[in-house]
Protein backbone atom coordinates (compact mmCIF):
# COMPACT_ATOMS: atom_id res chain seq x y z
CA UNK A 1 0.00 0.00 0.00
CA UNK A 2 1.20 3.71 -0.76
CA UNK A 3 2.07 5.10 2.65
CA UNK A 4 1.59 8.27 1.71
CA UNK A 5 -1.91 7.87 1.42
CA UNK A 6 -2.14 7.39 5.07
CA UNK A 7 -0.66 10.27 6.43
CA UNK A 8 -1.55 11.61 9.81
CA UNK A 9 -4.04 14.20 7.42
CA UNK A 10 -5.52 10.76 6.07
CA UNK A 11 -6.26 8.98 9.18
CA UNK A 12 -10.12 10.32 8.80
CA UNK A 13 -9.87 8.55 5.62
CA UNK A 14 -8.68 4.91 6.57
CA UNK A 15 -11.10 1.98 7.41
CA UNK A 16 -9.82 -1.45 8.31
CA UNK A 17 -12.42 -3.98 7.81
CA UNK A 18 -11.79 -7.52 9.62
CA UNK A 19 -13.28 -10.69 8.35
CA UNK A 20 -12.82 -14.83 8.33
CA UNK A 21 -13.80 -14.71 4.73
CA UNK A 22 -13.64 -12.66 1.54
CA UNK A 23 -12.89 -13.20 -2.20
CA UNK A 24 -12.45 -15.19 -3.95
CA UNK A 25 -14.27 -16.86 -1.29
CA UNK A 26 -17.71 -17.52 -2.11
CA UNK A 27 -20.80 -16.63 1.21
CA UNK A 28 -22.89 -14.11 1.42
CA UNK A 29 -20.57 -12.33 3.97
CA UNK A 30 -17.50 -12.25 1.54
CA UNK A 31 -19.89 -10.92 -1.35
CA UNK A 32 -21.33 -8.26 1.14
CA UNK A 33 -18.06 -7.11 2.60
CA UNK A 34 -16.30 -7.33 -1.49
CA UNK A 35 -19.41 -4.52 -2.20
CA UNK A 36 -18.84 -2.19 0.88
CA UNK A 37 -15.66 -2.05 0.65
CA UNK A 38 -15.49 -1.72 -3.05
CA UNK A 39 -17.71 0.97 -2.33
CA UNK A 40 -15.92 3.35 0.51
CA UNK A 41 -12.43 3.11 -2.11
CA UNK A 42 -14.73 4.95 -4.39
CA UNK A 43 -15.99 7.27 -2.25
CA UNK A 44 -12.28 7.78 -1.44
CA UNK A 45 -11.32 6.03 1.81
CA UNK A 46 -8.29 3.91 2.20
CA UNK A 47 -9.45 0.43 2.90
CA UNK A 48 -7.09 -2.63 4.91
CA UNK A 49 -8.80 -5.35 5.25
CA UNK A 50 -7.53 -8.39 7.54
CA UNK A 51 -8.63 -11.63 6.76
CA UNK A 52 -6.95 -15.61 7.21
CA UNK A 53 -4.10 -16.61 4.45
CA UNK A 54 -6.03 -18.28 2.00
CA UNK A 55 -5.41 -21.94 0.82
CA UNK A 56 -5.08 -20.06 -2.84
CA UNK A 57 -3.49 -16.66 -2.19
CA UNK A 58 -2.16 -15.73 -5.32
CA UNK A 59 -6.06 -16.23 -6.85
CA UNK A 60 -7.03 -13.88 -3.98
CA UNK A 61 -3.97 -11.72 -4.58
CA UNK A 62 -4.86 -11.11 -7.81
CA UNK A 63 -8.58 -10.41 -7.22
CA UNK A 64 -7.36 -8.10 -4.26
CA UNK A 65 -6.02 -5.48 -7.02
CA UNK A 66 -8.34 -2.87 -6.82
CA UNK A 67 -10.97 -4.18 -4.44
CA UNK A 68 -8.79 -2.61 -1.05
CA UNK A 69 -5.84 -0.43 -0.46
CA UNK A 70 -4.20 -3.30 1.58
CA UNK A 71 -4.57 -6.99 2.34
CA UNK A 72 -3.13 -7.75 6.42
CA UNK A 73 -3.18 -11.67 6.18
CA UNK A 74 -2.93 -13.62 9.15
CA UNK A 75 -3.26 -17.04 10.03
CA UNK A 76 -6.68 -19.54 9.85
CA UNK A 77 -6.86 -23.17 10.54
CA UNK A 78 -9.67 -24.73 8.82
CA UNK A 79 -13.32 -24.63 10.05
CA UNK A 80 -14.36 -27.92 11.16
CA UNK A 81 -17.12 -29.97 9.03
CA UNK A 82 -16.59 -27.03 6.17
CA UNK A 83 -14.14 -28.06 3.64
CA UNK A 84 -12.07 -24.92 2.05
CA UNK A 85 -13.11 -22.35 5.08
CA UNK A 86 -11.74 -21.43 8.03
CA UNK A 87 -11.47 -19.35 11.14
CA UNK A 88 -8.75 -17.01 11.61
CA UNK A 89 -6.74 -17.54 14.85
CA UNK A 90 -6.39 -14.30 17.54
CA UNK A 91 -3.78 -11.72 16.16
CA UNK A 92 -4.09 -8.98 18.41
CA UNK A 93 -0.11 -8.43 18.78
CA UNK A 94 0.40 -8.01 15.07
CA UNK A 95 -2.96 -5.98 14.57
CA UNK A 96 -1.52 -3.87 17.98
CA UNK A 97 1.52 -3.01 15.63
CA UNK A 98 -0.17 -2.65 12.17
CA UNK A 99 -2.49 0.30 14.03
CA UNK A 100 0.69 1.91 15.57
CA UNK A 101 1.88 2.54 12.81
CA UNK A 102 -0.65 3.22 10.49
CA UNK A 103 -4.14 3.95 12.87
CA UNK A 104 -7.30 3.57 10.98
CA UNK A 105 -10.37 6.05 11.87
CA UNK A 106 -12.34 2.86 12.94
CA UNK A 107 -12.30 -0.56 12.96
CA UNK A 108 -15.49 -3.18 11.46
CA UNK A 109 -15.32 -6.15 12.72
CA UNK A 110 -17.73 -8.15 10.46
CA UNK A 111 -16.50 -11.89 11.91
CA UNK A 112 -16.83 -13.19 15.72
CA UNK A 113 -14.60 -15.73 15.86
CA UNK A 114 -11.27 -15.51 17.53
CA UNK A 115 -9.68 -12.95 14.47
CA UNK A 116 -12.24 -10.55 15.46
CA UNK A 117 -12.30 -10.60 18.79
CA UNK A 118 -8.11 -10.04 19.01
CA UNK A 119 -9.11 -6.93 16.68
CA UNK A 120 -11.89 -5.76 18.87
CA UNK A 121 -9.07 -6.02 21.99
CA UNK A 122 -6.74 -4.55 20.27
CA UNK A 123 -8.53 -1.31 19.09
CA UNK A 124 -9.94 -0.82 22.52
CA UNK A 125 -6.46 -0.77 23.60
CA UNK A 126 -5.50 1.75 21.02
CA UNK A 127 -8.30 4.06 21.47
CA UNK A 128 -9.55 2.99 17.99
CA UNK A 129 -13.57 2.55 17.96
CA UNK A 130 -14.79 -0.24 16.65
CA UNK A 131 -18.01 -1.40 14.85
CA UNK A 132 -19.00 -4.91 14.62
CA UNK A 133 -21.70 -6.56 11.92
CA UNK A 134 -24.36 -9.66 13.01
CA UNK A 135 -23.74 -11.22 9.01
CA UNK A 136 -24.69 -14.84 10.62
CA UNK A 137 -26.74 -16.30 13.19
CA UNK A 138 -24.25 -19.06 13.89
CA UNK A 139 -25.56 -19.88 17.18
CA UNK A 140 -28.74 -21.38 14.74
CA UNK A 141 -26.33 -23.73 13.54
CA UNK A 142 -26.00 -25.98 16.63
CA UNK A 143 -28.63 -27.63 15.81
CA UNK A 144 -27.64 -28.80 12.48
CA UNK A 145 -24.65 -30.16 14.00
CA UNK A 146 -25.72 -32.03 16.58
CA UNK A 147 -24.37 -29.63 19.44
CA UNK A 148 -28.05 -28.09 19.74
CA UNK A 149 -27.49 -27.52 23.82
CA UNK A 150 -24.84 -24.81 22.83
CA UNK A 151 -26.86 -22.72 20.90
CA UNK A 152 -27.88 -20.72 24.36
CA UNK A 153 -24.71 -20.38 24.83
CA UNK A 154 -23.47 -19.50 21.27
CA UNK A 155 -25.82 -16.63 21.61
CA UNK A 156 -24.95 -15.48 25.09
CA UNK A 157 -21.07 -15.48 23.48
CA UNK A 158 -22.26 -13.39 20.15
CA UNK A 159 -24.43 -10.51 22.55
CA UNK A 160 -21.27 -10.27 24.72
CA UNK A 161 -18.66 -9.80 21.64
CA UNK A 162 -20.98 -7.01 19.89
CA UNK A 163 -21.47 -5.58 23.40
CA UNK A 164 -18.18 -5.00 23.35
CA UNK A 165 -18.32 -2.76 20.33
CA UNK A 166 -19.50 0.98 19.60
CA UNK A 167 -22.69 -0.09 17.90
CA UNK A 168 -23.59 -3.19 15.57
CA UNK A 169 -24.82 -3.26 12.19
CA UNK A 170 -28.01 -5.83 10.87
CA UNK A 171 -29.76 -6.01 7.74
CA UNK A 172 -33.02 -5.14 8.31
CA UNK A 173 -35.17 -4.18 11.38
CA UNK A 174 -36.82 -7.34 12.71
CA UNK A 175 -33.49 -8.69 13.13
CA UNK A 176 -32.70 -5.56 14.84
CA UNK A 177 -36.09 -5.44 17.29
CA UNK A 178 -35.02 -9.15 18.52
CA UNK A 179 -31.27 -8.22 18.94
CA UNK A 180 -32.08 -5.27 21.29
CA UNK A 181 -35.15 -6.85 22.63
CA UNK A 182 -32.57 -9.78 23.74
CA UNK A 183 -29.77 -7.10 25.07
CA UNK A 184 -27.81 -6.66 22.06
CA UNK A 185 -27.03 -2.17 22.37
CA UNK A 186 -26.90 0.45 20.31
CA UNK A 187 -27.70 -2.04 16.61
CA UNK A 188 -28.36 -0.04 13.71
CA UNK A 189 -29.62 -1.17 10.06
CA UNK A 190 -27.62 -1.27 7.16
CA UNK A 191 -29.71 -2.91 4.26
CA UNK A 192 -27.85 -4.84 1.14
CA UNK A 193 -27.92 -4.31 -2.58
CA UNK A 194 -27.86 -5.93 -5.38
CA UNK A 195 -25.88 -5.45 -8.86
CA UNK A 196 -28.50 -5.64 -11.16
CA UNK A 197 -26.51 -5.05 -13.88
CA UNK A 198 -25.13 -8.32 -13.23
CA UNK A 199 -28.09 -10.18 -12.28
CA UNK A 200 -30.64 -9.80 -14.73
CA UNK A 201 -33.19 -11.84 -16.80
CA UNK A 202 -31.02 -10.68 -20.00
CA UNK A 203 -28.26 -13.56 -19.14
CA UNK A 204 -30.87 -15.90 -20.00
CA UNK A 205 -29.21 -18.27 -22.08
CA UNK A 206 -30.72 -21.84 -23.85
CA UNK A 207 -27.50 -23.13 -24.65
CA UNK A 208 -27.22 -23.68 -21.09
CA UNK A 209 -30.71 -24.94 -20.75
CA UNK A 210 -29.95 -27.28 -23.13
CA UNK A 211 -27.27 -28.73 -21.23
CA UNK A 212 -29.46 -29.14 -18.26
CA UNK A 213 -32.06 -30.88 -20.52
CA UNK A 214 -34.62 -28.73 -21.32
CA UNK A 215 -35.98 -26.54 -23.77
CA UNK A 216 -37.24 -23.18 -23.43
CA UNK A 217 -40.95 -24.06 -22.46
CA UNK A 218 -40.01 -26.45 -19.79
CA UNK A 219 -39.59 -25.18 -15.73
CA UNK A 220 -36.35 -25.04 -14.04
CA UNK A 221 -36.65 -24.72 -10.41
CA UNK A 222 -33.18 -23.53 -8.94
CA UNK A 223 -31.39 -22.97 -5.49
CA UNK A 224 -28.19 -21.36 -5.16
CA UNK A 225 -26.06 -21.45 -1.74
CA UNK A 226 -24.25 -23.53 0.60
CA UNK A 227 -24.63 -27.31 0.59
CA UNK A 228 -25.26 -27.49 4.05
CA UNK A 229 -27.14 -28.84 7.00
CA UNK A 230 -28.58 -25.07 8.26
CA UNK A 231 -29.58 -24.16 4.63
CA UNK A 232 -32.65 -27.27 4.75
CA UNK A 233 -32.45 -28.32 1.56
CA UNK A 234 -34.58 -31.43 2.00
CA UNK A 235 -37.53 -29.48 2.03
CA UNK A 236 -36.60 -27.57 -1.48
CA UNK A 237 -36.17 -31.12 -2.49
CA UNK A 238 -39.45 -32.65 -1.37
CA UNK A 239 -41.26 -29.59 -2.91
CA UNK A 240 -39.33 -30.68 -6.21
CA UNK A 241 -40.66 -33.86 -5.83
CA UNK A 242 -44.27 -33.33 -5.40
CA UNK A 243 -44.13 -30.58 -7.97
CA UNK A 244 -42.60 -33.05 -11.05
CA UNK A 245 -45.96 -35.25 -9.96
CA UNK A 246 -47.63 -31.60 -11.00
CA UNK A 247 -45.58 -31.52 -14.29
CA UNK A 248 -42.69 -33.81 -15.65
CA UNK A 249 -41.27 -30.89 -17.47
CA UNK A 250 -39.25 -29.85 -14.55
CA UNK A 251 -35.50 -30.09 -13.16
CA UNK A 252 -34.02 -28.83 -9.84
CA UNK A 253 -30.53 -27.14 -10.39
CA UNK A 254 -28.45 -26.71 -7.54
CA UNK A 255 -25.16 -24.36 -7.57
CA UNK A 256 -22.61 -23.88 -5.00
CA UNK A 257 -20.93 -26.81 -2.92
CA UNK A 258 -20.64 -27.70 0.67
CA UNK A 259 -20.43 -30.87 2.86
CA UNK A 260 -23.43 -32.31 2.13
CA UNK A 261 -23.10 -32.38 -1.48
CA UNK A 262 -21.57 -35.38 -2.04
CA UNK A 263 -24.24 -37.40 -0.05
CA UNK A 264 -27.08 -35.56 -1.97
CA UNK A 265 -25.89 -35.89 -5.53
CA UNK A 266 -25.68 -39.68 -4.50
CA UNK A 267 -29.01 -40.12 -3.30
CA UNK A 268 -30.53 -37.55 -6.11
CA UNK A 269 -28.97 -38.49 -9.45
CA UNK A 270 -31.74 -36.86 -11.84
CA UNK A 271 -30.66 -33.38 -9.47
CA UNK A 272 -28.11 -31.24 -11.29
CA UNK A 273 -25.21 -29.87 -9.41
CA UNK A 274 -23.50 -27.37 -10.79
CA UNK A 275 -21.04 -26.46 -8.58
CA UNK A 276 -19.25 -23.46 -7.78
CA UNK A 277 -20.28 -20.76 -10.07
CA UNK A 278 -19.17 -16.83 -10.03
CA UNK A 279 -19.90 -13.72 -11.72
CA UNK A 280 -21.08 -14.00 -14.76
CA UNK A 281 -21.30 -17.69 -14.59
CA UNK A 282 -23.55 -17.27 -11.68
CA UNK A 283 -25.71 -14.43 -12.87
CA UNK A 284 -26.41 -17.17 -16.21
CA UNK A 285 -27.39 -20.10 -14.28
CA UNK A 286 -29.92 -17.72 -12.31
CA UNK A 287 -31.08 -15.67 -15.63
CA UNK A 288 -31.64 -19.41 -17.40
CA UNK A 289 -34.04 -20.75 -14.47
CA UNK A 290 -37.71 -20.05 -13.72
CA UNK A 291 -38.33 -20.35 -10.06
CA UNK A 292 -36.11 -19.98 -6.97
CA UNK A 293 -36.48 -21.96 -3.48
CA UNK A 294 -35.29 -20.70 -0.82
CA UNK A 295 -36.09 -23.01 2.38
CA UNK A 296 -33.18 -21.70 4.80
CA UNK A 297 -34.22 -21.21 8.25
CA UNK A 298 -31.18 -19.54 9.51
CA UNK A 299 -30.33 -16.28 7.41
CA UNK A 300 -29.74 -13.30 9.07
CA UNK A 301 -30.85 -11.27 5.37
CA UNK A 302 -29.87 -14.06 2.15
CA UNK A 303 -28.08 -11.61 -0.47
CA UNK A 304 -29.13 -14.65 -3.27
CA UNK A 305 -33.12 -13.74 -2.32
CA UNK A 306 -32.11 -10.26 -4.48
CA UNK A 307 -29.75 -11.98 -6.65
CA UNK A 308 -32.99 -14.26 -7.78
CA UNK A 309 -35.53 -11.13 -7.91
CA UNK A 310 -33.13 -9.43 -10.03
CA UNK A 311 -32.49 -12.32 -12.19
CA UNK A 312 -36.04 -12.36 -12.83
CA UNK A 313 -37.29 -15.44 -10.72
CA UNK A 314 -40.26 -16.30 -9.01
CA UNK A 315 -38.70 -16.64 -5.30
CA UNK A 316 -40.57 -19.18 -2.97
CA UNK A 317 -39.21 -18.44 0.46
CA UNK A 318 -40.04 -18.00 4.43
CA UNK A 319 -41.38 -14.68 5.46
CA UNK A 320 -37.92 -13.27 7.12
CA UNK A 321 -35.15 -11.63 6.61
CA UNK A 322 -34.53 -10.40 3.32
CA UNK A 323 -37.85 -12.12 2.22
CA UNK A 324 -40.05 -10.47 4.48
CA UNK A 325 -38.46 -6.77 3.91
CA UNK A 326 -38.84 -7.13 0.24
CA UNK A 327 -41.37 -9.50 -2.09
CA UNK A 328 -45.23 -8.80 -1.56
CA UNK A 329 -46.59 -12.17 -1.29
CA UNK A 330 -47.96 -12.78 -4.87
CA UNK A 331 -46.83 -9.94 -6.26
CA UNK A 332 -42.80 -10.02 -6.62
CA UNK A 333 -42.68 -13.27 -5.17
CA UNK A 334 -43.85 -15.91 -2.53
CA UNK A 335 -43.84 -16.03 1.18
CA UNK A 336 -44.67 -19.42 3.39
CA UNK A 337 -44.94 -18.71 7.03
CA UNK A 338 -41.34 -19.53 8.74
CA UNK A 339 -41.38 -23.32 9.57
CA UNK A 340 -44.13 -24.62 7.66
CA UNK A 341 -42.11 -27.04 5.45
CA UNK A 342 -45.37 -28.67 4.18
CA UNK A 343 -46.79 -25.15 2.83
CA UNK A 344 -43.37 -24.37 1.09
CA UNK A 345 -43.86 -27.61 -0.63
CA UNK A 346 -47.25 -26.60 -1.27
CA UNK A 347 -46.92 -23.28 -2.33
CA UNK A 348 -44.81 -25.02 -4.95
CA UNK A 349 -47.13 -27.36 -6.40
CA UNK A 350 -50.13 -23.97 -6.34
CA UNK A 351 -46.88 -21.86 -8.01
CA UNK A 352 -46.68 -23.92 -11.17
CA UNK A 353 -50.19 -24.77 -11.53
CA UNK A 354 -50.15 -20.51 -12.59
CA UNK A 355 -47.95 -19.92 -15.52
CA UNK A 356 -49.35 -16.88 -16.10
CA UNK A 357 -48.89 -16.07 -12.52
CA UNK A 358 -44.83 -17.03 -13.09
CA UNK A 359 -44.29 -14.60 -15.26
CA UNK A 360 -45.95 -11.94 -13.60
CA UNK A 361 -43.95 -12.68 -10.52
CA UNK A 362 -40.86 -12.64 -12.65
CA UNK A 363 -41.42 -9.57 -14.20
CA UNK A 364 -42.34 -7.48 -11.16
CA UNK A 365 -39.57 -9.16 -8.60
CA UNK A 366 -37.57 -7.70 -11.37
CA UNK A 367 -38.87 -4.07 -11.66
CA UNK A 368 -38.79 -4.07 -8.01
CA UNK A 369 -35.58 -4.74 -6.84
CA UNK A 370 -33.59 -2.12 -9.78
CA UNK A 371 -33.02 0.73 -7.39
CA UNK A 372 -32.13 -1.13 -4.02
CA UNK A 373 -28.09 -0.05 -5.74
CA UNK A 374 -24.57 -0.72 -3.51
CA UNK A 375 -23.79 2.75 -3.78
CA UNK A 376 -26.71 3.83 -1.39
CA UNK A 377 -26.24 0.89 1.41
CA UNK A 378 -22.23 1.70 1.05
CA UNK A 379 -23.07 5.65 1.43
CA UNK A 380 -25.34 4.38 4.67
CA UNK A 381 -21.87 2.01 5.55
CA UNK A 382 -19.84 5.12 5.13
CA UNK A 383 -22.17 7.51 7.86
CA UNK A 384 -22.39 4.75 10.22
CA UNK A 385 -18.49 4.08 10.70
CA UNK A 386 -17.60 8.09 10.20
CA UNK A 387 -19.90 8.44 13.47
CA UNK A 388 -18.52 6.02 15.41
CA UNK A 389 -14.85 7.47 14.69
CA UNK A 390 -16.19 10.68 15.34
CA UNK A 391 -15.77 11.92 11.84
CA UNK A 392 -19.72 11.88 10.56
CA UNK A 393 -20.34 13.11 7.09
CA UNK A 394 -23.85 14.28 5.85
CA UNK A 395 -24.91 12.08 3.64
CA UNK A 396 -28.70 11.66 1.70
CA UNK A 397 -31.24 9.86 3.42
CA UNK A 398 -31.44 6.32 1.69
CA UNK A 399 -34.91 5.34 0.75
CA UNK A 400 -33.93 1.35 0.20
CA UNK A 401 -37.15 0.18 1.31
CA UNK A 402 -41.23 0.79 0.79
CA UNK A 403 -41.15 0.23 4.62
CA UNK A 404 -38.13 2.50 5.41
CA UNK A 405 -34.65 2.48 6.70
CA UNK A 406 -34.63 2.01 10.42
CA UNK A 407 -31.96 3.61 12.32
Amino acid sequence: MDENRLRDGDRSRHICVVTETYPPEINGVAVTLANLVKGLLARGHTVSVVHPEQRNQRAADDLGRGCFSEAILVRGLPLPGYRGLQFGVPAGRHLRNCWRHQPPAVVYVATEGPLGWSAVRAARDLGIPAVSGFHTNYHRYCKHYGVGWLQNLAFRYMRWFHNQTASTLVSNEDLRARLQGSGFRNVRVLERGVDSNLFTPQRRCTELRREWGLSDHDLVLIYVGRIAAEKNLGVAIEAYRQMKMVSDRIKFVIVGDGPLRRALQSEHPDLIFAGMRTGEQLARCYASADVFLFPSETETFGNVTLEAMASGLAVIAYNYAAAKLHITDGETGVLVRLGDAKAFVDAGCSLIREPEAIKRIRRQAREYVTYLSWPRVVERFEALLMSAGGHERTTSRSPLTRRGLAT
